[in-house]
């Protein structure tokens, strides 16, 4: 950066009411993990009014292979693409084409913010977040990161370098001058009542209204040993009265239950959750996944989980449930230790005590932050120079 342009900390602020709107550019393609947070972002950015400077308006970068070129227009948000720069985890041949992808990713990204008239870009780290963040240095567009997992990947521990602030889910979350705001979250989600919701819900899955309820789930394409193990404790979970949802995966149709004899509870299979919000309120307790975004709307919604790790990776899994666990919201087991017999022996106790039920679910939601969207707009337009107000 040449010392005629200007380091994001030394921009000025935002024009004065009455001027053009803040222009916020989002970098978040890739996976759902991105995805979510960033919509959810530009949902609080749209509900809020400048005085005399209009609605912010709002930009989504992405690449033609991800998710958001599905996701960000159904939303009805404006998506413009830049090309993928994939960053390998250990150092391989591929590891020399990096540089010069980057490069052309970041002139291509630097042309698009100065088109754009970008006030600030917001990562959430992954291929499309660097180049948007060296782009904006370039450019002397002040940067935000938002990192929504406990250990954070390259792009981010790169962008929090240039940021001008750096907000994370986790607060443990080993980034210089990170701030604690939470996972931005949908409204369907942060704004659920679960209580009030629950008899509804429990009618659109076919459950039974009063009984207690497991909610199964291993994320959009399920999780084998999740399955397996859920699928083998059926019995001594319906004939002790516990009714269960199990959303299997699209791919996973060889999982199945048997009809249940008459008076047991109901345990019901299906391929896919399009209503997580109804799920969540039909449920008391969860057994599934800890990626971020699950960890975030469980605690969100005040529904206790059993959380099993994904065996491989880096290890950040447990590391997104341990504050929930922490704060006595939630149970974790090793996916090694998971089996039917754990399920009976710590779900089942649980399950069918109300009072314990009770106690997991005010922590889980004690370590909640279903106001997050809202932390990270403020945060973010006190970044732009601007003072904008809820709608």
């Amino acid at each position: 950066m040449t010392s005629s342009q200007p380091a994001p900390g030394d921009r000025p602020a935002g024009p004065p009411s009455g001027a053009d709107p803040v222009h916020v550019v989002l970098a978040g393609g890739g996976t759902g993990g991105h995805i979510e947070p960033m919509l959810a972002l530009a949902d609080a950015l749209t509900r809020r009014t400048a005085a005399g400077g209009g609605t912010p308006r709002v930009t989504c970068l992405g690449t033609a292979r991800g998710m958001e070129t599905r996701l960000v227009p159904a939303r009805g948000y404006d998506l413009r693409l830049i090309p993928p720069v994939p960053l390998p985890r250990k150092p391989t041949p591929d590891l020399l084409r990096v540089p010069g992808r980057v490069w052309r990713a970041v002139a291509e990204t630097r042309q698009l913010l100065d088109e754009l008239r970008a006030d600030v870009v917001v990562g959430f780290g992954g291929y499309v977040a660097l180049p948007a963040y060296l782009a904006a240095r370039r450019a002397g567009v002040p940067v935000v990161v938002h990192e929504q997992n406990a250990l954070p990947g390259l792009a981010n521990r790169i962008g929090a370098r240039l940021a001008a602030r750096v907000a994370v889910t986790v607060p443990s979350t080993p980034l210089r001058g990170a701030e604690h705001v939470g996972m931005p979250l949908r409204t369907a989600i942060s704004g659920l009542d679960r209580a009030a919701r629950r008899g509804e819900a429990r009618a659109e899955f076919g459950l039974d209204p009063d009984r207690p309820t497991l909610l199964v789930f291993g994320g959009s394409q399920g999780a084998a040993s999740l399955n397996r193990a859920a699928v083998a404790a059926a019995d001594a979970l319906t004939a002790a009265g516990v009714q269960v949802l199990h959303a299997r995966g699209p791919k996973n149709t060889e999982v199945t239950v048997p009809a249940r004899p008459a008076g047991s509870a109901p345990y019901v299979v299906v391929d896919y959750l399009e209503r997580m919000d109804l799920a969540y309120a039909a449920a008391d307790l969860a057994l599934c996944r800890s990626g971020a975004v699950t960890v975030a709307e469980l605690s969100a919604v005040g529904l206790p989980a059993a959380f099993v790790p994904l065996p491989i990776g880096n290890g950040e899994q447990r590391l997104n449930a341990l504050p929930v666990v922490e704060a006595g919201g939630s149970v974790l087991v090793a996916d090694a230790d998971l089996s039917p017999s754990w399920i009976e022996r710590e779900l089942l106790p649980l399950l069918t005590d109300p009072q314990a039920l009770s106690a997991l679910a005010e922590h889980a939601a004690a370590a909640g932050t279903p106001d997050a969207d809202e932390r990270l707009a403020d945060l973010v337009l006190q970044v732009a120079g601007r003072e904008v107000a809820l709608r």
